[in-house]
């Protein structure tokens, strides 16, 4: 392998993106336009809502307004630079803003996963323990659990970020994607990428499966609840009551799997991609309307 301090390092990066569909690039950036305006609108509205309405401040719907802000957040880490790529056909990124892009929206989707786990353990405690459900979550548990997923995500990338700063891209400088992503960028990087990677898999571990473990968790115990109710129509109000976070919670776990554990070849790429669309744009659009039915 040449050495990389002979090289000339590289000062910006060429996002791919969907560049193999020349003669749609309008077409998606008027799809994507439209999905972007109502991922916006719907979630502000139920942010809005919330804390307008004295009826939902409650730990459900504060939850839930933590969450429609975090996915409007990391859409538009994303959606704004890739609108304005597909219109323009400037798919160039600076080092730093692809970096910057990655700590963020990494950042965004380490909340989500512990906020879904604390909307799960909500839901626990009020089909499992509803007698003693307003003394264990109160208020004041409820702000723990909210800081802790925000400051759980910035943490964690964070550790990742000062890593990725110290590494050294020499080219080429062509990412398949329509993101910056973690494992893409340090492929791209001419350094030893030996302790990002680790650090990458250990941060992942330590700050996403425990939020997952406690998820799948919460949600065999409250399914084991339902089933034991002997009435069907509590049985159904019961299921009613958890059944639109659990399709989120489903979507967004499924679609990381997938892009995440696939295995990484150059046949998979356009699938990762399509489905990577999934938790980045789909999730946040669909929420507000599965939350509100």
């Amino acid at each position: 392998m040449a050495d990389w301090r002979n090289q000339t390092a590289i000062t910006e990066f060429f996002l791919l993106g969907f560049g193999e569909l020349p003669d749609l690039q309008i077409l998606l950036f008027l799809i994507f336009l439209v999905m972007y305006m109502a991922t916006v609108s719907g979630n502000t509205l139920i942010m809005v809502l919330i804390v307008a309405d004295q009826h939902l401040h409650t730990p459900m719907y504060f939850f839930l307004g933590n969450l429609s802000c975090i996915e409007t957040c990391y859409t538009t880490t994303i959606l704004p630079r890739m609108l304005a790529s597909l219109l323009t056909g400037d798919r160039t990124i600076s080092v730093s803003g692809c970096i910057t892009q990655l700590y963020f929206f990494g950042s965004l989707v380490g909340m989500e996963c512990c906020l879904l786990a604390a909307m799960s353990y909500d839901r626990y405690l009020a089909i499992c323990k509803p007698l003693h459900y307003s003394t264990l979550m109160n208020t004041r548990f409820c702000l723990h659990l909210a800081a802790g997923s925000w400051l759980n995500g910035f943490l964690a990338l964070t550790i990742l970020v000062l890593f990725l700063s110290q590494l050294i891209f020499c080219g080429p400088n062509e990412i398949d994607h329509f993101y910056c992503d973690a494992i893409p960028l340090i492929e791209l990087s001419c350094s030893d990428t030996h302790q990002v990677i680790l650090m990458d898999f250990i941060l992942s571990c330590v700050f996403t499966l425990p939020p997952f473990l406690l998820t799948l968790m919460s949600y065999m115990c409250i399914i084991a609840t339902i089933l034991r109710i002997p009435s069907t129509t509590r049985r159904q109000k019961a299921f009613s009551t958890c059944s639109s976070h659990l399709i989120v919670v489903t979507i967004f776990y499924g679609t990381l799997m997938i892009v995440y554990l696939l295995p990484k070849r150059d046949t998979l790429r356009d699938l990762n991609k399509v489905v990577s669309l999934c938790y980045t744009v789909l999730t946040p659009l669909v929420n507000p309307l599965i939350y509100s039915l």
